[in-house]
């Protein structure tokens, strides 16, 4: 069974950092784009950074400067380092896997599973 495991959230105060993992089992993310994405309450899920399978990396314009995406295809693992944090990254965080690239880290969307995401709140 495909599956994929969010950790790393959590409760910080703005301007700090935290570091999300997500891990894969069932399967081996190598030849996989990843994307993380997040949604707010009352609000869309949106697209946030994505990795392709060759570590080009994609970001929307809301976190450039701030998050960093990196993969360890050794570990199976794909992390978001999140800076620089403000209240307005408060959502739950989910990770997706796709092997279309065009389709997860361009158009932000994917016909893979979604995993059951990980809550991020930034307050002081």
């Amino acid at each position: 069974q495909l599956q994929l495991v969010e950790s790393g959230g959590g409760l910080v105060q703005p301007g700090g950092s935290l570091r999300l993992s997500c891990t894969a089992s069932g399967f081996t993310l190598d030849y996989y784009a990843i994307a993380w994405f997040r949604q707010a309450p009352g609000k869309e899920r949106e697209g946030v950074s994505c990795i392709s399978s060759s570590e080009g990396t994609y970001y929307a314009d809301s976190v450039k400067g701030r998050f960093t995406i990196s993969r360890d295809n050794a570990n199976n693992t794909v992390y978001l380092q999140m800076n620089s944090l403000k209240p307005e990254d408060t959502a739950v965080y989910y990770c997706a896997a796709d092997e279309l690239l065009f389709r997860i880290c361009v158009l932000w969307e994917t016909l893979g599973s979604w995993g059951q995401g990980t809550q991020v709140t930034v307050s002081s």
